[in-house]
């Protein structure tokens, strides 16, 4: 049964990413979101493994979400560059926001191993197989307007802007808040609303 209430979430996740770009589709589609993360979306139990695909299919939406309810410096470029860095466990679920636009701006996937190739991205989810040199890598981006994300324990606190983790199986996230002004990028009030925690 959790199991099927779990499908019945990511289905809705993927009509919402495939509908019409419209402002009144997208007003519709962040309030509805929005009400859908203030129920941290359930994991079953037996989907709760570290890594599992279901567990990345419900983290490609969260993402999503999170982009659509970032602001950005006026002057970023129109297209974001969602940047995955580190070993891939999203399959091809992060690849279904190729091209899925955001207030005129298109979202385009890339993968990248070489991390002087970072500064070119508007968003980043960094992988837990980069974990150790997180502080590293994040200190050779000081500033810039990218949206950093991980789930990885303890990444917010590190300086990451978005930090995903399973709770009571459930899907929560923290914010870095001052991280995210200090790089020029601010949230809406609803997404700060929901997260577990928001650094100051």
């Amino acid at each position: 049964m959790a199991l099927l209430a779990i499908n019945v979430e990511i289905q809705f996740f993927n009509l919402l990413i495939k509908l019409p770009a419209t402002f009144v589709n997208r007003c519709v589609c962040y309030t509805i979101a929005a009400l859908w993360l203030g129920f941290s979306l359930s994991i079953s139990h037996s989907v709760a493994k570290a890594d599992s695909p279901l567990e990345y299919q419900v983290k490609a939406a969260f993402i999503y979400n999170f982009i659509a309810f970032t602001h950005w410096p006026d002057n970023t470029n129109q297209v974001i560059l969602l940047c995955v860095f580190g070993e891939d466990h999203f399959g091809n679920e992060i690849d279904k926001l190729q091209n899925r636009s955001i207030d005129k701006r298109h979202i385009n996937v890339v993968r990248i191993s070489d991390p002087d190739q970072l500064k070119q991205c508007q968003a980043i989810f960094f992988s837990k197989s980069v974990s150790n040199n997180l502080a590293s890598i994040l200190n050779s981006l000081p500033n810039e307007p990218i949206l950093t994300l991980a789930d990885t324990p303890n990444a917010a606190s590190k300086g990451i802007a978005i930090n995903m983790s399973l709770m009571n199986q459930k899907i929560v996230f923290e914010i870095n808040l001052a991280i995210a002004r200090k790089s020029g990028l601010d949230f809406s009030s609803k997404l700060l609303q929901l997260a577990a925690k928001v650094y100051q």
